[in-house]
């Protein structure tokens, strides 16, 4: 026996067939064909109510996956996107494992539970889509990673591929496209309705959760520039910013709008501007020195830049660190000892050096920069990378400010014997 419900599209079959047979000159084709247009309109609403149903089932499952914490059984609530994910953490540079579960007006930000009774997920976390914004982050030590930013905190999370991580952003790019239309639609609709508010930004401080910067990226304050250690000068991250500075230079407390106006710990740059207080600054006026520019300012406007080491005069250990030849300085090396440090350890002047190819030994990539018996051994990660290295420098060794002034024919590199 067929149930109603599966009748409904047998019977709108049925009458298409009917009315595909009749002859156009029948007195009962007018008759077949309203019945036709009422079991369309008829199975139309029947397919809309089934699909309504299995939506708030499919709440309901999650709901008690949940172990009934959080109330998301609402008809207003639609279930976009859920799955596993790794969260990258700033502090002890190690991902974790999470889940999250994306509907259209929220996201929950759950962990695993170790002891599955009654419940599979704990929820650590709600961010409402409103004002939220995701982008791809380009993390050679994490790959696959986007960043989730809302309200109420800004996640780094890494996907398991990459087609994971485009599904993951389409998603929630879906959802705020649909959550700012219903927006704007509800203000068109809504005489009176204020439109001229200007929309939040990113980068406010105080009304967004800042992106972290990893503790591993920074050897020294953000601020004052002053080395870490583990004793005197510790880790701590500015809440409005997200930069990694010391106890000194986050000595403050400032309202943080996305935490509910709760103070947080803020640095001293952030104080000012969220409060107005004044305050003392006792390195006010101090002359920003040539080995006094950001990493990650210098890195994003550079000619080349990654990681290498610099060997000792034995050729056998050294520093790695993070290198680059900005290109408002195109002349000069840079060597940051870590990728988001805001002051160079130390700088090689290119002009009038020579660039020397070593061969390949026990699988190491060594090229080396000599001028009047001083010369600097470098380890590249590849070959390719090596390469690029090398070209760079020799054409900065040269005094080429701009690759396209390069002879075609000209060799960058001197081979060593």
């Amino acid at each position: 026996m067929l149930e109603p419900v599966q009748r409904i599209p047998r019977y709108e079959l049925l009458l298409k067939d009917y009315v595909r047979k009749l002859p156009p000159e029948s007195p009962d084709r007018g008759d077949a064909e309203k019945a036709l247009e009422m079991i369309f309109m008829v199975a139309k609403h029947s397919n809309a109510a089934i699909a309504e149903m299995e939506r708030l089932q499919n709440l309901w499952v999650v709901y008690q996956r949940l172990g009934l914490e959080d109330d998301i059984v609402d008809p207003s609530n639609q279930l976009i996107k859920e799955g596993p994910i790794q969260k990258v953490s700033t502090r002890n540079n190690s991902t974790s494992e999470k889940y999250l579960f994306l509907f259209n007006n929220m996201l929950l930000y759950c962990v695993p539970k170790v002891i599955q009774v009654g419940a599979e997920f704990q929820v650590r976390l709600r961010m409402d889509v409103d004002g939220m914004k995701v982008w791809e982050l380009k993390d050679t030590e994490f790959p696959h990673t986007f960043l989730v930013s809302g309200k109420q905190r800004t996640l780094q999370l890494q996907a398991r591929s990459g087609e994971e991580m485009d599904t993951w952003i389409k998603a929630f790019q879906d959802a705020i496209d649909r959550k700012e239309k219903r927006s704007e639609t509800f203000k068109t609709a809504v005489p009176g309705l204020e439109t001229d508010t200007p929309a939040l930004k990113t980068e406010e401080l105080g009304r967004r959760a800042p992106q972290w910067v990893r503790d591993n990226l920074v050897t020294m304050c953000m601020r004052c520039r002053e080395p870490f250690n583990a004793i005197t000068r510790r880790r701590h991250h500015c809440r409005a910013c997200g930069y990694v500075v010391c106890a000194r230079c986050s000595d403050y407390k400032a309202e943080l709008q996305y935490d509910g106006n709760r103070l947080n710990r803020v640095c001293q740059e952030c104080y000012i501007f969220l409060t107005g207080h004044a305050v003392p600054e006792d390195r006010e006026g101090k002359h920003k020195g040539i080995l006094e520019k950001g990493a990650a300012e210098v890195s994003s406007r550079s000619l080349l830049c990654s990681s290498l080491q610099l060997l000792d005069k034995n050729g056998k250990g050294g520093t790695r660190g993070w290198f680059v030849i900005p290109q408002d300085d195109p002349l000069v090396l840079y060597i940051y000892a870590a990728p988001q440090d805001v002051r160079a350890h130390t700088s090689i002047p290119l002009l009038g050096y020579q660039v020397k190819d070593l061969p390949q030994s026990d699988s190491r990539h060594l090229f080396q920069l000599a001028q009047s018996g001083q010369v600097h051994t470098f380890l590249a990660d590849t070959e390719e990378l090596k390469r690029r290295w090398m070209r760079a420098m020799a054409r900065s060794a040269a005094g080429i400010t701009h690759p396209e002034d390069e002879e075609e024919d000209a060799d960058p590199c001197d081979k060593a014997e």
